[in-house]
């Protein structure tokens, strides 16, 4: 769909490569610029996967070009200027404080490419004593009160096993470079895009600072993922494993006691409404667990799922892409697969058909003789 864009991207690690990673699934031309001495700091993310380069750098860089530029060089710079005066964006998730030395700045950059979507991802935003500070994933997930929010009470608080923030600020740049484009084609102009980890994370976190700012209360963190408004919506453990249930309303909640064989449940008044169970939620949670633990997995999963009652196995992942589902929605590329290594795709469709990635990430330098299609 985007075969006819193509993007700069000066980016590392993650935030800013996903960004084209996304881009590139999608069809746009994606000209990757590398520093001369090891390029992207994600192709040693981890051990040696192919061609000396990490799985990391693999899952983030897939379908691009890679050209290596000394930015801190006029010719470096003349160079990217080249590129930039026929493409049609630029993604950077640079040191906040580096554009500005270099001249790669958006007030300097964008004098001289009016037309060029220029699109800026940071670590804490652009204002404020923080904006000047690099960061990764974690310190930012630290600094935003997401990791003060995760976890089982009963322990430490956890990050999020997974890069929420920077792959979500990927998203929102995606977004907002997609937007501007639209409107360039009203205004013949581009526009300079922003985004940074720290905003995404507050995003991430809106429900818990809305309900302190609005409620002047702070969300505890809930037993086994457990949710602050509904009860009982929570893991649970089988005879052999963790299920996960969701009982979203009363209705809900009169299914799931059926099948537990406790209807008294519904009319007891402290476990009748949603309200009064989270009132009484503890003395609730230690009767489910009693009748949980006596069976199987598989005997609550298949009851409460013919009774309509949300739930899930917990799986890991080794369950997880064992799984029909997880064939049925046909994630992984199978252009790659000839080449032995096996990547997720984009989740989005169109018509039916899912963009995946087409080709592995490029060697280091390997497209120093790459044309940029006019825009």
């Amino acid at each position: 769909m985007l075969d006819d864009l193509t993007i700069i991207e000066i980016g590392q690690v993650l935030a800013g490569p996903y960004t084209g990673a996304i881009l590139a699934d999608l069809g746009a031309t994606i000209i990757k610029i590398e520093k001369p001495d090891g390029g992207d700091d994600g192709r040693r993310m981890g051990k040696p996967f192919l061609n000396d380069d990490s799985l990391t750098f693999h899952e983030f860089n897939r379908g691009k070009n890679s050209v290596t530029l000394d930015l801190k060089s006029p010719a470096g710079m003349e160079r990217l200027h080249a590129l930039a005066d026929r493409a049609d964006a630029l993604v950077h998730n640079l040191r906040p404080d580096v554009p500005r030395t270099i001249g790669l700045d958006p007030e300097t950059f964008c004098a001289r490419h009016p037309r060029l979507i220029y699109c800026a991802i940071s670590s804490f935003g652009d204002a404020g004593p923080m904006q000047y500070e690099p960061s990764f994933e974690a310190l930012v997930q630290a600094y935003s009160g997401i990791v003060s929010s995760n976890g089982d009470p009963a322990g430490p608080p956890s990050r999020l096993p997974i890069s929420a923030v920077d792959l979500g600020t990927s998203m929102w740049t995606v977004i907002g470079l997609l937007s501007a484009l639209r409107e360039r084609e009203k205004t013949g102009r581009g526009t300079i895009v922003r985004t940074s980890l720290f905003e995404t994370a507050l995003g991430w976190m809106s429900q818990r600072i809305n309900t302190f700012l609005n409620e002047g209360v702070e969300l505890r963190r809930e037993p086994r993922s457990g949710h602050p408004g509904l009860v009982p919506y929570q893991s649970f453990t089988a005879s052999d494993g963790d299920i996960f249930v969701s009982v979203g309303n009363d209705r809900h909640f009169a299914k799931f006691a059926h099948v537990l064989e406790r209807d008294a449940w519904t009319s007891d008044p402290a476990f009748a409404t949603n309200r009064a169970r989270l009132t009484n939620r503890d003395a609730l949670v230690a009767q489910i667990d009693a009748v949980i633990a006596t069976r199987p997995r598989a005997h609550w999963l298949t009851g409460l799922s013919a009774a309509g009652v949300p739930c899930a196995p917990v799986n890991d992942v080794r369950e997880l892409v064992g799984l029909e589902q997880f064939a049925a929605v046909d994630m992984l590329s199978p252009d790659l697969e000839a080449s032995g290594v096996r990547l997720v795709s984009l989740p989005i469709s169109f018509d039916g058909k899912r963009p995946h990635p087409r080709t592995l990430a490029p060697r280091l330098g390997a497209s120093e003789g790459a044309t940029v299609t006019s825009s």
